[in-house]
C-alpha cells in the first residue's frame, strides 16, 4: 500500500471507459466503503448513503436510462442512445453516493452535502490505495428527479456523484495542475471604507 502524503499527491482519476474487471473484491468494497465513511461529519448525522451497481445492475440501469433519455429526447440519434446504454455498465463497480442532506437546526444543510462530497473523495482514494483506479462523474442523470427514482433516490434525497471503479487498462495520466501560489493568498484586514 502506498504512503498517505504519496497517494494524496499522485491519485488521477481514469475514465469509466477504461476501468474494466477486476472489480474489488467484496473485502476490498468492504474497506472502501468503510474508508468513505471516515469523512468530517458535524453533528455525526451520516448524511450520506451509497447505492452500488454491481455485476449485470449497471447494465440494466444504463438501458432503464436509455429508455429514458430516448423518451425526453425523440430526436436523439442511435449513438447518443448507446451511450445512455454504457452510462453505469463502462466499469465493474459503480458506487452512487447520496446526499441525504435535510434541514437541522444546528447543521447547514450545506455542510452535510460537503460531507457527501468528502466520501466520494474518500472512495476514489482508497480505490487507489487498493490498486484500482476511479473517476467521480455526474451528467444529467445526478439532477433529473426520474432518472433519481429509476437510480433508487428516495424523496429529499440527491446524488453527489457516481464513482466508477476498476482495474485501469491504460496508464494514469496526469493533467495540468495549478500551483498552490496560484491559488493562495493570505487574509489581509478590509481597507477601511473611504
Amino acid at each position: 500500500m502506498p504512503d498517505a502524503l504519496n497517494l494524496l499527491k499522485t491519485r488521477k482519476s481514469i475514465s469509466a471507459s477504461f476501468l474494466s474487471t477486476p472489480a474489488p473484491s467484496d473485502d476490498e468494497l468492504n474497506q472502501i466503503l468503510s474508508v468513505a465513511v471516515r469523512v468530517p461529519d458535524h453533528g455525526k448525522l451520516a448524511p450520506w448513503r451509497f447505492i452500488l451497481f454491481k455485476g449485470d445492475a449497471g447494465q440494466r440501469a444504463s438501458a432503464m436510462l436509455a429508455d429514458l433519455f430516448r423518451r425526453r429526447n425523440p430526436d436523439a440519434d442511435e449513438k447518443a442512445i448507446d451511450e445512455e446504454r454504457k452510462r453505469l455498465a463502462q466499469a465493474p463497480l459503480v458506487i452512487a453516493v447520496v446526499s441525504t442532506a435535510a434541514p437541522h437546526v444546528k447543521i447547514p444543510e450545506f455542510e452535510q452535502l460537503l460531507s457527501a462530497g468528502n466520501a466520494a473523495m474518500n472512495i476514489l482514494f482508497a480505490a487507489q490505495a487498493l490498486g484500482y483506479a476511479g473517476q467521480w462523474t455526474t451528467g444529467w442523470i445526478a439532477y433529473d428527479a426520474e432518472a433519481g427514482r429509476v437510480l433508487g433516490l428516495g424523496p429529499g434525497e440527491r446524488f453527489v456523484g457516481f464513482v466508477h471503479v476498476g482495474t485501469p487498462t491504460v496508464p494514469a495520466t496526469d493533467r495540468p495542475r495549478p500551483a498552490p501560489a496560484d491559488v493562495v493568498s493570505e487574509w489581509q484586514p478590509p481597507a477601511d471604507p473611504a
